[in-house]
């Protein structure tokens, strides 16, 4: 058996070798030929795992040791006897950690003494949301949630028989969801934090576009460390508020311009903290003895996915220096991936 590992994933190296022959491999070298004898793959986002690499192959195994799953053919795997996995909200306290920095940053720069009076607007109710949502209700932001199909399904289930109160990831209950519209309207910062999509209900390819932008009141700072294409970044480009972006369109190759307006701008990193990477190893350990039947010892990691239970902005800002991050990607915007895969992961702020 031959299992293709992305070498930039930590502390997995000579932990499957006792059951298969392992081969470590850097993004760009997990090619339609690599991959051909390969029984399974456990990789990033940076590998695109469809038709074009997979055909021929005799893949069954997929596992990609991130949060989402845009990078992978999901209906091509399906159709073709290939199980996938991913590692969901392994790394959300690192993200809300970037979010934080992020505000407070701004908050500097601008001479903002407190966040009283402040909205915080959170398009994207998954595991990265909830948390930045009860952070953000610790910190004394008002908080306003969007987030359309996971509001239909809490609906739904509420209809289909339940106790009556919808239970959240975060363990919360009761959660008041409102329009984009309201947001709009409302809201001084508007964070995302949704998968990227182009078809369906509710596509998230440049929701944040110049229309979006267009009929913001008093929106004052954009944040997007979710997937570049969320948001259109000639239409950020164009409006006159601060942005603070770790996912950029077209990356590595980002825009010049977006990045000297960025407040804070950091390479694709908005996730990587140590024990965030440590979680998705885990999950790829776990994921393969299910998937295979075998035992390998799965590590157990102290700080839990929920995050911190309690915050205050001066020890999430003390936890990670983002500024430092945009400075060096501000420098050397042309070492954008090395930034990337070498980045010395972070601890996360939990306790």
């Amino acid at each position: 058996m031959r299992i293709i590992v992305d070498s930039h994933i930590p502390n997995i190296q000579g932990l499957i070798e006792p059951r298969a022959e392992v081969l470590y491999l850097e993004p760009a070298d997990i090619t339609r030929e690599a991959v051909k004898d390969a029984d399974a793959l456990i990789v990033r986002t940076r590998t695109r795992c469809n038709a074009d690499l997979l055909d021929g192959s005799r893949v069954r195994f997929i596992g990609s040791a991130t949060i989402g799953t845009d990078h992978i053919d999901l209906d091509y795997c399906a159709s073709h006897g290939i199980t996938v996995r991913n590692a969901p909200g392994c790394n959300a306290p690192a993200v809300a950690q970037w979010v934080f920095c992020a505000i407070n940053a701004w908050m500097r720069r601008r001479g903002i003494a407190s966040t009283d009076g402040l909205t915080l607007g959170i398009v994207g109710v998954g595991h990265i949301g909830f948390i930045v949502a009860r952070w953000a209700t610790q910190l004394s932001f008002t908080v306003m949630l969007n987030d359309p199909p996971r509001e239909m399904a809490e609906r739904t289930e509420l209809t289909e028989g339940t106790d009556g109160v919808a239970e959240n990831s975060d363990g919360s209950d009761d959660v008041i969801f409102s329009p984009l519209t309201e947001l709009q309207r409302r809201c001084d910062i508007i964070t995302f934090h949704t998968p990227i999509t182009r078809d369906g209900r509710w596509p998230t390819w440049h929701l944040c576009d110049q229309a979006f932008l267009d009929g913001l009141a008093r929106c004052r700072l954009i944040l997007d460390a979710a997937r570049g294409p969320i948001a259109d970044n000639e239409a950020l480009l164009r409006w006159r508020g601060d942005v603070g972006l770790d996912c950029w369109e077209n990356e590595p190759d980002i825009s010049p311009a977006l990045l000297d307006k960025a407040i804070v701008a950091t390479p694709h990193i908005a996730g990587y903290s140590r024990e965030g990477k440590q979680r998705g190893t885990a999950m790829m350990l776990a994921a393969l003895n299910g998937f295979y039947g075998w035992n390998i010892p799965v590590p157990t990691i102290a700080s839990p996915t929920t995050g911190a239970a309690q915050v205050t902005l001066d020890g999430i800002a003390a936890s990670y220096d983002i500024m430092a991050d945009t400075a060096t990607l501000k420098a050397s915007p042309h070492t954008f991936e090395s930034q990337r895969n070498h980045y010395s992961h972070r601890p996360e702020f939990y306790r």
